[in-house]
């Protein structure tokens, strides 16, 4: 089966999302001139807009890719979070997995973008706006309750662990029970877990999470290989894939040869704000559609090559990866 066939496999592909549900805000401004307070700009607002982000733009890439997909996650009773909840619904996108907490914020990153009239606006600073704390018992126990509701009419179930508290412990306990047991295809994407999960079918850390989850720098083709080898020898998955920005990534699939993918497109990178989201997005897809951990990893490959091209938090479409593959 070509990689085309495969992309061409992924409508109505069913895919849940567990994980941190974040809103990535972008404040757009016009440079205008030097505070007389403070040595700093002021800026003269433009505009301003919330895009899904965190687990919400796995969520946000699935559906782009043609993907049937269902969101577990938690958000706060605030205008942030109906506004994640009225983009969904703009999207079509099945929201009931989604617990509404009273007691937290919804998870919020806000960019202030800055730039003159005939310049492109870049970034001047982030502030994140989250608990940074587990959900609570009750909270947890309507998630898992979500989660166990869809999971037998899921081909496939993504881990979107940002460590904002949605993936608490016993969560990761009944992934792992359902990762033991084959039932499904798990894919785990988390920021600095990696070592507590247990016979899922794939973790994706880039290389500075590697790094952190083996305890050395990762310096070389060998260092990658060597990191690659020790997490599976600890059994969080059944395979790895380690991205490696724009020295592409590299595939390990159990026992057999490491796989070095090269990276597609430029490696002059517009911005990689949710890279990962994508990669991971597409490599479910593929695997849900039958492909190969190889197949898979290149089609993610491309994904991930795309949306990097492109300017904030963003998403790829199927159409996008078949032009790329031809």
């Amino acid at each position: 089966m070509s990689l085309i066939d495969i992309v061409k496999k992924f409508k109505g592909k069913k895919i849940g999302v567990i994980g941190d549900l974040v809103a990535d805000e972008y404040i757009f401004g016009m440079t205008s001139r030097v505070s007389r307070e403070a040595p700093v700009l002021i800026l003269k607002h433009d505009s301003s807009k919330v895009i899904l982000g965190g687990a919400a733009n796995t969520v946000n890439n699935i559906h782009a890719m043609g993907g049937e997909v269902f969101p577990v996650g938690v958000i706060g009773d605030d205008d942030t979070g109906k506004e994640i909840l009225n983009i969904l619904k703009e999207k079509h996108i099945d929201s009931s997995g989604i617990i509404v907490d009273e007691e937290r914020h919804t998870n919020t990153k806000t960019r202030i973008m800055a730039g003159g009239l005939h310049t492109v606006k870049q970034q001047m600073i982030r502030i994140d706006k989250e608990d940074g704390c587990a959900v609570s018992e009750k909270t947890e126990k309507l998630l898992l309750e979500k989660l166990m509701e869809r999971l037998d009419n899921l081909d496939a179930l993504i881990v979107s662990d940002y460590g904002c508290g949605a993936i608490t412990e016993k969560i990761i306990e009944k992934i792992n029970e359902l990762g033991s047991s084959g039932k499904v295809i798990i894919n785990v994407d988390t920021r600095s877990n990696i070592k507590h999960f247990r016979s899922v079918t794939i973790v994706t850390p880039n290389e500075p999470e590697a790094e952190e989850a083996v305890g050395f720098e990762i310096d070389s083709d060998e260092d990658v290989t060597g990191a690659g080898r020790n997490l599976l020898d600890l059994g969080c998955s059944k395979n790895l894939l380690i991205t490696r920005g724009k020295k592409g990534m590299v595939l390990f699939e159990g026992d057999l040869a490491t796989r070095f993918i090269p990276v597609f497109g430029s490696d002059e990178v517009a911005d990689v704000t949710g890279a990962g989201d994508t990669v991971m997005s597409a490599f479910t897809m593929a695997l849900a559609s039958g492909a190969s951990f190889y197949d898979a990893a290149r089609i993610s490959n491309y994904a991930g090559g795309i949306v990097v091209m492109k300017s904030g938090t963003a998403t790829v479409t199927d159409i996008e990866l078949e032009n790329a593959i031809k």
